[in-house]
């Protein structure tokens, strides 16, 4: 059975002065660390290329933040973006806010917090698996009809979408504590396929050395 990895790339550091929850809205660039991220990410996969790596296929996200952390890659790997709207960010109620406990507290918005586990603020958390995954599905039949057995494909989307669908990929409650997310900025998770079926997923962080120092903001 041919294996097909399907890399989930996290977009870089976002220019985000205000500090505000940015979500789906437009226009949020990379700032200077996030191409460096993004040149990094490019640098490494054009290196395993070059090690005989088969990376047929790049799809990122409509926002953007994803298509020029995308760029980079496209151009050293001389693959076109496709772009794909089922890997965009999460829907949430608190988009375009400085997400505060002050904010959270106000009893304008006490409605959106019946069920965490849903999120009931935001987009549910199997809906973002299920559109992901997918894009991912689809992405692994492209990559084998471009490069055959072995052949990876580079999704670049954002961190929820990218964790709850890692978390269907191994089986575990899509419920859990934003603040212990492993899917730093411009950090790859990589999905395993034999034919439809995950069979391992790896971490890795190739903009690493760019982390410390980096801007955060509150998850989605």
């Amino acid at each position: 059975m041919p294996e097909i990895t399907v890399h989930l790339l996290r977009h870089g550091e976002v220019f985000n002065p205000d500090g505000v929850l940015y979500g789906r809205l437009p226009e949020f660039h990379l700032s200077e660390r996030g191409h460096a991220m993004a040149a990094l990410v490019a640098e490494h996969l054009q290196k395993r290329s070059d090690d005989g790596a088969k990376l047929v296929h790049l799809v990122a996200s409509p926002l953007t933040r994803a298509q020029e952390t995308a760029q980079p890659t496209a151009e050293a790997l001389g693959l076109s973006i496709v772009t794909d709207p089922r890997i965009i960010e999460a829907e949430n109620h608190f988009e375009g806010s400085k997400v505060s406990r002050h904010e959270i507290l106000k009893p304008r918005h006490w409605p959106y917090f019946w069920n965490p586990l849903r999120p009931s603020w935001g987009e549910p958390y199997k809906q973002q698996a299920n559109r992901v995954m997918e894009a991912v599905q689809e992405a692994r039949r492209r990559a084998l009809e471009l490069g055959g057995d072995g052949a990876e494909a580079v999704l670049v989307s954002h961190q929820l979408p990218i964790w709850v669908t890692r978390r269907t990929a191994e089986n575990k409650p899509l419920w859990h504590d934003p603040r212990h997310r492993e899917c730093t900025l411009a950090s790859l998770t990589s999905l395993v396929f034999a034919g439809d079926a995950v069979t391992a997923v790896r971490y890795s962080e190739p903009a690493a050395a760019l982390l410390p120092g980096a801007a955060t903001t509150p998850g989605a």
